[in-house]
């Protein structure tokens, strides 16, 4: 019996040890860094969460365009301006933006044109998404929100009068002074001219600059507005490019571009995965993303345009050179998007 005991005593003892050692292990801060929050990545965000969707119909505004309703179950508002991703039956995730009614609750609209040397995504919507195909998407998110403003002017080329036409309907709405110059090849590749050409009644707000009829579009007009107008433009590079030349000295335009600033350029740098304990070398020529992964390979991504925001990694030390699209200026304090931002400095910490 005593050697029982003896036993016993022993056991308990030891359990009582290993709780204690589980315990301080659990909350030291190397073990395995708890004392750090929960690491970000965007996938696990709010707007990021996939929802299940139904295409319900599908139709042809212009010539090479598609358009989409989406129907699902609790589906988040939106306003103009806003985007989803579309997580596509291939696995690629593409944005698009909402140009439906943000007083639907029950669906969302978008259109892409289709783009035949482009990396796919387009020709897997044109080709795959017919009435009846289930998808999931991500979002609603709102990187080109539409200000409150007594008068607005908008410039718009091709498939980049997505995200305008519900700021159309809200300045119209709302009985503000706007107008618009919209832009394209033809008319017959302009989706929802007609619905625009009545928006804008008899009257001159709405300039149609189609290529083969009248050339280029002359946008001198931006250069007298009045100082409370509030100005927007999405389309190619090209054109926001002659918008933000167009504009008076001291005045910005709001600007959504198709893809996300390049990646390339800058100098190597260093970055230590804090929890991981390690520390990688980012060539100048590198993406950040590519960088972790060869530490962390099981590490979320999708997109690579610094759109989806399912990389974002908080970053616990360092200057940030933020490249993407997507993150609120909140966010950029303390987070940034690896797959296209880079380090500032020589040397970046991330909560990984």
């Amino acid at each position: 019996m005593p050697r029982l005991t003896t036993v016993a005593l022993v056991a308990g003892a030891a359990l009582l040890v290993r709780r204690a050692v589980r315990s301080r292990m659990t909350t030291a801060p190397l073990w395995p860094m708890p004392s750090l929050d929960t690491p970000v990545s965007g996938y696990g965000r709010g707007s990021t969460v996939p929802r299940k969707v139904r295409v319900t119909r599908r139709s042809t505004p212009a010539e090479g365009v598609v358009e989409l309703r989406l129907e699902g179950a609790g589906l988040p508002a939106w306003q103009p301006g806003a985007h989803i991703d579309l997580v596509l039956p291939s696995g690629l995730v593409r944005q698009y933006s909402l140009c439906g009614d943000p007083g639907d609750p029950a669906s969302y609209t978008v259109a892409t044109r289709l783009v035949e040397d482009g990396r796919g995504g387009s020709r897997e919507v044109h080709g795959q998404l017919r009435e009846g195909v289930e998808i999931e998407i991500r979002g609603p998110r709102n990187r080109f929100p539409l200000v409150g403003s007594p008068a607005y002017a908008f410039v718009a080329g091709g498939i980049g009068i997505t995200p305008v036409l519900p700021m159309l309907r809200a300045a119209e709405a709302a009985g503000a002074d706007w107008r618009l110059v919209y832009c394209g090849r033809s008319r017959a590749t302009m989706p929802y001219l007609e619905e625009i050409e009545r928006l804008g009644g008899d009257g001159d707000r709405v300039t149609v600059v189609a290529e083969d009829e009248s050339g280029f579009p002359g946008l001198e007009f931006l250069a007298h507005l009045p100082a409370e107008t509030a100005v927007y433009c999405c389309g190619p590079d090209g054109l926001m490019d002659a918008v933000a030349a167009a504009m008076p000295e001291g005045r910005t335009a709001r600007f959504e571009r198709f893809t996300a600033a390049a990646t390339t350029g800058g100098i190597a740098f260093e970055v230590e995965l804090r929890r991981s304990g390690r520390t990688l070398t980012v060539a100048a020529d590198q993406s950040l993303l590519s960088a972790v992964r060869e530490e962390v390979p099981g590490l979320m991504h999708s997109c690579q345009q610094g759109f989806c925001g399912t990389c974002q990694q908080r970053v616990l030390e360092g200057e940030i050179d933020h490249r993407d699209e997507l993150l609120t200026d909140e966010e950029r304090d303390d987070s940034m998007l690896i797959c296209v931002s880079r380090c500032a400095g020589k040397r970046l910490v991330l909560d990984l």
